[in-house]
C-alpha cells in the first residue's frame, strides 16, 4: 500500500515554498507603505520558509535511510532464525554482516 501521505507533504512545501514566493513579491511592491518595522519581521519570516523548507526535506531523506536500515536489520534478524531452525553453522552470520553493513563495530561483541 502506497504511502500517500509522503507526497501529500511533499506537495505541500512546493505549495507553501511558491505562496511564500508570490507574498515576498507582493509584500516588496507594497514595502514603501509599510512600516519599516512590519517589514523587517515580514522579510525575516519570508527567508524563514526556504531553510525550514531544506530542512525538513533533509529529515525525510534521513528517516528514509532510517527506515530502510530497520528493515534490513529486521531481515536479517529473520534470516538468522530461519538459519538456526534450519540447523546451519552460523545462523548469526545474518545479522553480523548486516550490522557490519550499517557501520557497526562489531568486533566488540566478540571473545
Amino acid at each position: 500500500m502506497p504511502d500517500r501521505s509522503r507526497n501529500t507533504r511533499t506537495n505541500d512545501l512546493q505549495e507553501i515554498a511558491t505562496r511564500n514566493r508570490v507574498v515576498r513579491h507582493l509584500a516588496k511592491e507594497f514595502s514603501e507603505q509599510l512600516p519599516a518595522d512590519i517589514w523587517r519581521t515580514l522579510a525575516t519570516a519570508f527567508a524563514d520558509t526556504p531553510v525550514l523548507s531544506a530542512e525538513v526535506t533533509q529529515l525525510r531523506a534521513d528517516l528514509a535511510g532510517t527506515r530502510l536500515d530497520r528493515a534490513n536489520l529486521a531481515a536479517a534478524a529473520l534470516a538468522a532464525i530461519a538459519a538456526h531452525d534450519d540447523g546451519e553453522a552460523d545462523p548469526l552470520s545474518y545479522l553480523r554482516d548486516e550490522l557490519q553493513a550499517q557501520g557497526h563495530d562489531i568486533s566488540q561483541g566478540r571473545r
